[in-house]
């Protein structure tokens, strides 16, 4: 492969490669490039949103250069300002640490990870922790507080009057100092990174290294119309169950359709048309649905996630009505059959909440005697010891909005207290379920 078609199919997807002779340059040169991604573990999960870069990243593993995960496990300490209206609260490098530790397992549905010339993880804590300040000073220096303004989201909080502490300034420092150790060709990014990966590049060439190309991906918005963010939380996590991830993609709205089949699928343009003229919105739902959650159900994700996929589960994706899949053929290996059987179920689910009904499978929380007084517990309590609600006080307004359900019946009376010598179904809203049963 030339690197002219190299750099041909990595531009599909992409919003902008700045600058894009660079990277051509860098590909004719012929080395394994180093693409760089850094992660801030403010949450434990990684979403769809993250997917759309990190699908980018296995492309230029698969073209033979490696990629490299930075584990912000002390940039989260500062918190990443990009697209922030105010200031982030801080986290502990415990914190971050402890959020972290799934990370590896959850690049690895679709990064090559076990091959060392392919994949690396560091945490900059190795090289921030003990940054001198006479660094920090040099650092600071490669910008002026008037570019620093110049930023988007700084600019308006200025304007707004909002507050602006220094330490945010640091950020972007921070992570473009993390381009120097690894000596980064690549840096990937969302839209909202833009600024911050040009600094990395004036921190490359501050510390005397070639510059890095700065590879800016679009951002994936959540089901609120929202870019899709853990702080947020609005995400479809890539380790959910398929049931949730099912459930999730099925009510996402018919206005973003779309930007999902664009950056979560690797369909052609002309596919989606075709897939979302012949289903209408629930079929090219189902269709979009099916291959994510058939994809992310495996350990490793398929390279494509297009219509073979699709009909590889038995689905004719020319047809939008429900028809139960025929299932995977004769001779398909242990991963997809799985995956094939979670999805299907996940889609059965979907369908009986749908139609108002109580699935067969659901999380189980078993409740210590200790809970009950007289055989009884108030509803509040139950509703958040299972985790469906996050207090008592907002169980109470639930029952009051009617958002509450045991066995099917909606909850009027927010004091009740209920038995449990039998197992119970906690339901709240149309779609979330519990089943509560006491030791």
């Amino acid at each position: 492969m030339t690197a002219e078609v190299a750099l041909q199919q990595l531009q599909i997807g992409a919003v902008e490669i700045i600058p894009q002779e660079d990277l051509l340059k860098k590909l004719q040169s012929g080395k394994r490039l180093v693409v760089k991604l850094g992660l801030d573990p403010t949450r434990p999960d990684i979403h769809l949103g993250h997917a759309v870069v990190l699908r980018k990243m296995r492309q230029f593993q698969e073209q033979g250069h490696k990629v490299v995960i930075i584990i912000g496990d002390f940039t989260a300490m500062i918190g990443d300002p990009s697209g922030r209206s105010k200031t982030r609260p801080p986290l502990t490098l415990e914190e971050t640490r402890a959020n972290s530790k799934s990370y590896v397992e959850q690049v690895g549905k679709i990064l090559i990870t076990r091959d060392p010339q392919r994949f690396e993880l560091r945490y900059n804590s190795e090289w921030l922790e003990n940054l001198g300040f006479k660094e920090i000073i040099k650092l600071a220096s490669q910008l002026t507080v008037a570019q620093m303004l110049e930023r988007e989201d700084f600019k308006k909080r200025y304007s707004e009057g909002s507050p602006i502490s220094l330490h945010e300034f640091l950020y972007p420092f921070a992570q473009g100092y993390d381009s120097v150790p690894i000596a980064c060709d690549v840096e990937m990014g969302g839209t909202d990174q833009k600024f911050n990966l040009l600094v990395g590049r004036e921190v490359q060439q501050a510390y005397g290294l070639e510059k890095q190309a700065a590879f800016i991906m679009p951002l994936l918005v959540g089901g609120d119309g929202q870019k899709m963010s853990k702080s947020l939380d609005n995400y479809i996590g890539i380790t959910e169950e398929p049931s949730e991830i099912f459930r999730k993609l099925m009510k996402i709205e018919d206005q973003y359709l779309q930007t999902y089949f664009e950056l979560c699928t690797d369909l052609t343009p002309e596919e989606i048309n075709e897939v979302r003229a012949k289903g209408g919105p629930v079929g090219a739902h189902r269709v979009l649905a099916w291959i994510i959650t058939l994809a992310y159900a495996h350990p490793l994700i398929p390279n494509s996630l297009d219509l073979k996929l699709y009909e590889r589960a038995g689905l004719d994706w020319n047809n939008g009505n429900y028809h139960h899949p025929r299932g995977p053929l004769a001779g398909e290996n242990g991963f997809f059959v799985l995956a094939y059987e979670q999805t299907a179920a996940a889609e059965i689910r979907y369908r009986a909440v749908a139609k108002g009904g109580i699935p067969d499978e659901m999380p189980e929380v078993t409740l210590a005697p200790s809970e009950l007084q007289n055989g009884k517990i108030p509803i509040a309590r139950l509703f958040t010891l299972v985790g469906l609600t996050t207090s008592n006080a907002e169980a109470r307004r639930m029952v009051e909005q009617k958002g509450l359900r045991i066995d099917g019946e909606v909850l009027t009376d927010p004091k009740m207290e209920v038995a449990l010598d039998k197992p119970l179904v906690l339901q709240r809203g149309k779609d979330k379920f519990v089943r509560a049963v006491s030791r």
